[in-house]
């Protein structure tokens, strides 16, 4: 179970989460979906345990991300955007790596491998991947510890559509086995008919929960309401982004 209320967090005067709430349960692939810079990032770091709110409150299973860090993210597994290991190591040692990190045993780490289809790459260092299959090896790395908690985002930017179809199986697979499934993306037509929930993310707030069946139409019906013609003036005008 993941559970936000209230969120706030900010930058210096940047205000980049804005009284976000989210509640995703346990056997349910939830996606927060949305432009680039809505929120969507910050909103998994603070459940991550990566960086604190200034407001609001996040809880993983039972635990509270600030006040129980620890206990909170051992519930968690987290795929970053763009995961990044040491590029002198090869797959199996850094699975190795985070398997002793967990307790886990050497064979969890073929078994991924083969999951995520790097038995070949297993001696390959990951500096040499490319970044499909780097974020492949990612993908081995949030399924290694078996965590009832599973935060990925953006996990499909980096590969093929058919890897990105077995990725959007597999977590499926994940949901059924009673995990508590929460990914971002702004590749909305992508990911269509794959969550349970689908949640539009703008400006920090969450605007409204769309169809996760529908969404390339759902979503387009809600940008051209939400688009409002720019009033120009004779002066010069900069926006920023």
């Amino acid at each position: 179970m993941i559970g936000l209320e209230h969120l706030v967090k900010n930058y210096g005067r940047k205000e980049v989460l804005r009284d976000l709430s989210i509640f995703a349960d346990a056997g349910e692939i939830t996606m927060l979906v949305g432009p680039n810079g809505a929120g969507k990032t910050t909103t998994v770091k603070v459940l991550a345990g990566l960086i604190r709110p200034n407001g609001g409150s996040a809880r993983v299973q039972s635990f509270d991300v600030i006040h129980d860090r620890i206990k909170a993210q051992r519930a968690i597994s987290y795929l970053p955007q763009r995961p990044d290991f040491h590029p002198r190591l090869s797959c199996l040692e850094i699975l190795r790596f985070y398997a002793r990190l967990r307790g886990l045993p050497d064979s969890r780490c073929h078994a991924m491998l083969d999951l995520a289809g790097l038995r070949e790459c297993a001696s390959v260092r990951s500096g040499e991947l490319s970044g499909g299959t780097r974020q492949r090896l990612g993908l081995a790395l949030l399924l290694l510890p078996d965590a009832p908690v599973l935060l990925l985002d953006e996990p499909g930017l980096s590969l093929d559509p058919a890897w990105r179809k077995r990725l959007q199986d597999t977590l499926r697979l994940e949901a059924e086995r009673g995990k508590t499934i929460l990914l971002t993306t702004h590749l909305v037509a992508e990911w269509n008919n794959v969550a349970h929930h689908c949640l539009l993310c703008r400006d920090g707030k969450i605007e409204r929960e769309l169809d996760p069946n529908n969404l390339p139409a759902d979503f387009d019906i809600f940008e051209s309401e939400s688009a409002t013609p720019i009033k120009m003036n004779h002066e010069c005008c900069t926006i920023a982004l």
